[in-house]
């Protein structure tokens, strides 16, 4: 059973394939094509987000759904009879930072729904192998559970890899990718059919193009076919090659194509990074040459009574450092990446700007709801101070902004705390505890 499928809705057949899956890790499957079902087809349906995004055809999931038993029979008959083809991906470009964006593919809701069933069925396949260092887009998984894996290393970890994997997604080789399945999935019709949601076109605007390598982001497929990916180029390799070569104790943790590495001796990472790099660039992958470094992340000593921990890190939106306890010791600590704050400041901006002549009401549910999906992620433990910064800028924000919907004179700030009274945000706390100290 898994976070995302529960047992109880699956075929016997897919509850078979998972028990074969967990009793031998090396078996190849041999016949899983016919487990995409219209049940199977029915499930996935159920699992796409409503009112998500639709694709080139302008079909949303609701339209698609008017005449679910037709459209899924059909399209059940067309992946028999190996008539189904993926449609182009539409490309819309999400803000990431001040000028940037970073593209997603959107698929239509039908081969959204293929999509779903494919991962459905890989992942009972892979779940039982996959490393427990691994982290990103897996059942019952996530990334607080990647950073409490992090706090759980030992004070010996000395030394840390910080690792950046260039545009990994669209660098994805989709030969040695397809090869690797057929490591554990012999079955010709599902592969054939992994390869058509792997070559598709892309419609950006009025240009279309058909990349050659790469798995498009955005797609529900597209992280476990990363993950697949990186099992093999890193976490295999990781544990049957390079562990048994160091002098000291080695932690690897990955969340999809973000990962970091602890180490005991500053010669083994530095051996690692020399070598890793060479081993990505034989799956076609590259390294950040600014972003990946080697880093002092020893604990401070314990006649230090003043300054700062040796270094700092990123990893999963945080900014990793040494802090000192009201008693003296020190701890390892986290604070919200400055880019990242940064960044969900200017969204706010942006929004309280061009929502200015909304109602207070609409305003104030869209100002909860982004504040409160801020908090719910970075409220751990120890990062209070970040919380209160994003806070404190959000009522400047939303005071600034209500002052300029035509009156002449901005809001007095006695009328804007009586509406504050009215209308509360999310109040900084801990949300998520990381840690009991």
């Amino acid at each position: 059973m898994t976070a995302s499928s529960k047992a109880g809705t699956m075929s016997p057949r897919l509850l078979e394939v998972i028990e074969r899956a967990k009793r031998d890790p090396k078996h190849r499957f041999l016949s899983l094509a016919h487990l995409l079902d219209v049940d199977a087809l029915r499930r996935a349906y159920g699992r796409l987000r409503a009112g998500a995004a639709a694709g080139v055809d302008g079909v949303t999931k609701d339209q698609y759904g008017e005449e679910l038993d037709r459209n899924l029979t059909e399209l059940h008959e067309r992946l028999r009879s190996g008539r189904y083809r993926h449609q182009p991906l539409r490309r819309v470009h999400i803000p990431k930072a001040p000028g940037q964006t970073r593209p997603i593919g959107v698929s239509t809701t039908e081969d959204k729904v293929v999509q779903e069933a494919l991962r459905e069925l890989l992942e009972v396949i892979y779940e039982p192998v996959f490393s427990d260092d691994s982290y990103g887009f897996r059942p019952g998984r996530s990334a607080h559970q990647a950073l409490r894996a992090l706090d759980r290393w030992p004070t010996s970890v000395s030394w840390i890899l910080e690792a950046d994997i260039q545009s990994y997604f669209d660098s994805i080789d989709r030969k040695m990718l397809l090869e690797m399945l057929r490591e554990r999935v012999s079955d010709t019709s599902l592969l054939r059919l992994v390869g058509k949601c792997l070559h598709v076109g892309i419609l950006d605007g009025e240009k279309y193009s058909e990349p050659e390598q790469g798995a498009a982001q955005g797609s529900v497929l597209s992280p476990l076919l990363g993950n697949v990916y990186l099992h093999h180029v890193l976490d295999e390799w990781f544990e049957r090659d390079v562990r048994p070569r160091l002098g000291g104790q080695a932690f690897l943790v990955r969340y999809a194509d973000d990962l970091v590495i602890g180490f005991e001796r500053e010669e083994d990472a530095r051996r690692v990074m020399a070598v890793l790099s060479r081993r990505f660039s034989r799956y076609a992958l590259s390294l950040h040459p600014e972003k990946t470094r080697v880093l002092p992340f020893g604990r401070p000593g314990s006649g230090q009574s003043s300054g700062k921990g040796p270094a700092t890190f990123d990893f999963l939106g945080f900014t990793h450092y040494w802090s000192r306890t009201q008693g003296g010791s020190w701890r390892k600590s986290l604070r919200t990446r400055v880019a990242r704050l940064r960044r969900a400041i200017a969204s706010i901006a942006e929004y309280c700007r061009s929502h200015r002549h909304d109602s207070v009401k609409e305003q104030h549910a869209a100002l909860v709801q982004r504040v409160r999906g801020h908090f719910n992620y970075f409220g751990v433990n120890g990062n209070l101070a970040s919380l209160r910064r994003l806070l404190q800028a959000t009522l400047r924000l939303w005071w600034k902004w209500l002052g300029r919907r035509g009156q002449r004179k901005p809001m007095r700030w006695d009328v804007f705390n009586r509406l504050l009274q009215q209308y509360p945000l999310p109040q900084p706390m801990v949300y998520v505890p990381l840690w009991n100290r």
